[in-house]
């Protein structure tokens, strides 16, 4: 057996010490403090995770790069941003280590950072591979996680709801990591869905209406695949509030106390997946065109984050017609006035015809989650929580 060296040992302690620093950061939320470098070295970190993350992609596309995506970027354009951000990332982390400033953090980012420029940085060549291959959405989830946070982020500070709200609040991290397995697993998702919507709704298909339905126009179709989208959506959303077994699911989504553009990602798999069979078989028993789908899927994915965004804006009689933040946060309020109301997720009219739209209120929720507040918090814990004991709910 080989003994380390008292300078090798002292290494080693060293890098042990910087990565139990480093995850104790993390766990921790509040304010960052200016002049500390917690702040810079947080985006450091940010940068060079999402950069190691790359050059995997890179060396491995087969496996975690989404096929959709694959013939839709230009990999020149993501080489030169990942540049960018390595280069911004090892200067921010490298500075704050030479003036002493918050060095486990920035010194994690700084080893991040050349480990991506041992295995290639963004210069890594991608040979000929397959394409049907099983994969997990690691591209995917590193340019929405890039462009969320650099949109909603600012929005948020430019327009926003509660003006005092941190941007690492509270459970900011099991929030992340929903984030995260959602998006990992979209090629799972995507095959067990499409499974399951040729299953169920293959037999309802006709071509008379599919060939009447593409015959409309592009924007009056658009509207009516978004309205019947959020009529499917009403529905099955309103079933998880009032059938107990489905609450169960969906109250891990209600369990988020601060909403913000990450607090939608809090989403169990099962209503994930329930919720997108029931949406996209109608759509797909309907025959809405490849471009008017497209386009719904744009839309979607904006408005799922958007809505719960700390934001506001001056919305006038718009806040009648389609879904708003201030509307769906009512929906997540714990306030009594607010149970299990403004169901709708395009198109707020939905729940004012239907009698379910909080109604008379001015001002904004004093308080977000589910009453009683009994879902834990963490990943894990939040994900087995529809499969336990339910006497204490």
């Amino acid at each position: 057996m080989k003994i380390l060296t008292k300078p090798a040992r002292a290494a080693l302690d060293d890098v042990t010490d910087a990565v139990s620093a480093t995850a104790d950061i993390l766990q921790q939320s509040g304010r960052l403090e200016p002049g500390y470098g917690l702040a810079s070295g947080a985006l450091a970190f940010f940068l060079a995770v999402l950069c190691f993350l790359g050059v995997l992609a890179f060396h491995f596309p087969q496996y975690l790069t989404t096929p959709e995506l694959r013939q839709k970027y230009d990999p020149d354009i993501i080489r030169s941003i990942m540049f960018a951000a390595m280069v911004l990332s090892g200067s921010i982390s490298l500075l704050n280590v030479i003036f002493k400033r918050r060095r486990s953090i920035n010194g994690m980012a700084a080893a991040l950072i050349l480990l991506t420029l041992a295995l290639g940085g963004s210069h890594v060549p991608v040979a000929d591979f397959p394409d049907h291959t099983p994969y997990i959405g690691l591209d995917w989830f590193i340019l929405d996680l890039l462009g969320s946070t650099l949109i909603f982020a600012v929005i948020e500070k430019v327009f926003p709801l509660y003006k005092d709200q941190l941007l690492f609040r509270r459970e900011w991290q099991t929030d992340l990591v929903h984030f995260a397995v959602n998006h990992f697993i979209v090629g799972l998702a995507l095959l067990t869905v499409n499974f399951a919507i040729h299953r169920l709704f293959g037999w309802m298909a006709s071509d008379t209406i599919q060939n009447t339905v593409q015959s409309i126009p592009f924007l009056p179709q658009l509207l009516l695949c978004i309205l019947c989208a959020d009529l499917v959506q009403y529905c099955t959303h309103r079933a998880y509030h009032e059938i107990p077994f489905l609450w169960r699911f969906h109250a891990v989504h209600h369990s988020a106390k601060t909403m913000d553009w990450l607090a939608g990602s809090r989403q169990h798999m099962v209503e994930l997946i329930i919720t997108r069979v029931g949406v996209l078989g109608a759509l797909y028993v309907l025959g809405f065109e490849k471009s008017v789908m497209d386009v719904y899927i744009v839309v979607v994915g904006f408005q799922a984050v958007f809505n719960h965004a700390n934001v506001h804006l001056p919305w006038g009689p718009l806040k009648y017609v389609i879904v708003t933040p201030d509307f769906h946060h009512w929906h997540h309020s714990s306030d009594d006035v607010a149970i299990d109301k403004n169901y709708a997720a395009h198109f707020a009219f939905i729940d004012h015809i239907l009698g379910t739209a909080v109604k008379g209120q001015t001002g904004f929720p004093e308080k977000y989650g589910v009453v009683g507040d009994y879902v834990p918090d963490g990943f894990t814990r939040q994900l087995m929580f529809p499969f336990r004991s339910r006497k204490n709910d």
